[in-house]
């Protein structure tokens, strides 16, 4: 039976701090689904199929790593996915309780499927999409800090 996890999240745009943990992810469970979450009440700068796309290409190098789009509780999808783990992104303290109280409330609801918190390397501590996308705005270089096809995505968008 494939040892399979699921890390979710908006990824608009899918960054390197993202990348990192999912490589890490990669090599500790046999299968992972990242599921770009469609929340129709957020605004993004990407669609969703566009958050797809960007995080597979950005993603094709890792065989075990597949890319997917959901709308509703990520726990419940992950149940129907027979996954055994939730991978979660922590960059700081700060990120913490959130994390903590959202890992708490789906242990409630699914007690089978664990959460892992997983860090990515120090350079990508400091890095959130947010930041991303405003400094892409104003026309700031943030090559070292998504894939590359992330880049030339946000190069267009932005027209520079």
């Amino acid at each position: 039976m494939q040892r399979i996890a699921v890390y979710p999240g908006t990824f608009d745009p899918i960054t390197n701090g993202h990348v990192d943990v999912i490589e890490r992810a990669s090599q500790m469970f046999d299968k992972i689904i990242v599921v770009v979450a469609v929340n129709s009440k957020k605004e993004v700068l990407f669609s969703d199929e566009e958050r797809c796309e960007l995080a597979a290409a950005s993603l094709k190098h890792l065989p075990n790593v597949e890319v997917e789009m959901h709308q509703g509780l990520i726990i419940e999808y992950a149940r129907s996915k027979n996954a055994v783990a939730l991978i979660r992104g922590i960059r700081a303290v700060s990120d913490f309780e959130y994390e903590f109280q959202l890992a708490l409330m789906n242990r409630k609801l699914v007690p089978e499927i664990k959460t892992i918190f997983l860090m990515p390397h120090e350079r990508y501590t400091y890095l959130n999409s947010s930041i991303i996308r405003e400094l892409a705005k104003y026309k700031q270089d943030v090559s070292e800090f998504v894939p590359d096809v992330v880049y030339k995505k946000l190069k267009e968008k932005f027209m520079y």
